[in-house]
């Protein structure tokens, strides 16, 4: 019982280090501007330290935030992404000027409605993570997001 005590003692801190880190927590809505028009709203929270790089394309070196939305014949896409709470700093990791945000992250879609019944639409998001220290590889998440026109 001794060893086992002192085998878990000396590995332990080894286990915790090997969980995958996850600083950011997506979630999606959709939100009814009318009976044919809406938005998807896609949000994150990030944790403290940590930023995601903005929809803002760039050569530096990071992945911007991307989404990809499959409008079908359930909806279609107006305009473009719109984000919030975007700011420009000066990342040392890349030795250049680059937008980031920090904390909470929103990105809305605007749509029009071709189906008012009701629907769901998988959206695939892709971005990078970093903090002072390192910087995590991109990562994909899948979100399934409920539309439902505003009754």
């Amino acid at each position: 019982m001794k060893k086992f005590f002192l085998f878990f003692i000396t590995f332990l801190p080894f286990l915790s280090f090997s969980q995958t880190l996850n600083p950011v927590k997506w979630e999606g809505k959709f939100n009814a501007l009318s009976n044919n028009e809406g938005e998807i709203i896609l949000s994150c929270k990030i944790d403290k330290g940590w930023h995601i790089y903005s929809i803002k394309p760039t050569d530096a070196g990071p992945i911007p935030t991307s989404f990809v939305f499959s409008p079908g014949s359930n909806y279609e896409l107006v305009g473009s992404v719109i984000e919030t709470n975007a700011q420009e700093i000066l990342d040392k990791a890349f030795d250049a000027k680059l937008w980031i945000i920090e904390e909470k992250g929103v990105f809305k879609q605007k749509i029009k409605l071709k189906n008012t019944k009701g629907f769901n639409t998988p959206i695939k998001l892709e971005f990078m993570v970093c903090n002072d220290m390192q910087c995590l590889p991109p990562k994909t998440v899948d979100l399934q997001i409920i539309v439902a026109a505003n009754k």
